[in-house]
């Protein structure tokens, strides 16, 4: 228990640092950012987002996009897609930034968020998400399509219903395994993860 009060300060640090973005300045507001790439189905996707309210999910076909909201301040965003692996960047977002990223329906990816919000709907495939604070919920399909879910947070609640079970409190971790193929890896700051069907 003697790491409690230090787990406690990164926890406040995190949500301190989460709210001077959304403390900031008034926001310019534009026509929507939007970057867009053709990539097959079956690759890997890369996606490394400043802090915001991301929406991850399926194409209606074979490209990689992200397309923000007009809140746009000084952000950019870019899609570079090459051979079976493609990479989705926001940068400089300002305060309440959106925006939604499109991806193959089957897709392995890979999820940097430095802090807000993030909801994948249904992907086939392997998932890896990282994020400082915030909440993310994801939405696994039939969890038997799966091996293996290893997700730890610093600070706050696991609610893995779709695998049965739940976690919360300080350094909170839970794991599954399965008869599928997949992998879901989720490591958090301080927040919340949701894993539903």
């Amino acid at each position: 228990m003697k790491t409690a009060p230090g787990i406690t300060v990164i926890v406040a640090a995190s949500l301190t640092a989460f709210a001077c973005v959304a403390l900031d300045a008034p926001v310019k507001t534009g026509a929507p950012l939007t970057a867009d790439k053709p990539f097959a189905a079956g690759g890997r996707v890369e996606i490394q987002l400043a802090s915001g309210g991301y929406q991850v999910r399926a194409a209606a076909d074979n490209h990689v996009r992200i397309t923000s909201d007009r809140n746009i301040g000084d952000a950019s965003v870019e899609v570079t897609a090459e051979g079976g692996g493609a990479r989705v960047e926001s940068k400089d977002t300002p305060r309440n930034f959106r925006a939604t990223i499109e991806v193959p329906a089957q897709a392995d990816l890979v999820i940097h968020l430095s802090a807000g919000e993030l909801v994948i709907e249904p992907i086939a495939g392997n998932k890896d998400i990282n994020s400082n604070a915030g909440e993310i919920t994801v939405a696994v399909g039939n969890p038997d399509d799966y091996a293996t879910v290893d997700a730890t947070l610093k600070a706050g609640d696991i609610q893995a219903d779709a695998f049965g079970g739940s976690k919360s409190g300080v350094m909170p971790h839970f794991t599954w395994s399965g008869p599928g193929k997949r992998t879901l890896r989720a490591d958090l700051g301080a927040g919340k993860l949701v894993l539903r069907r």
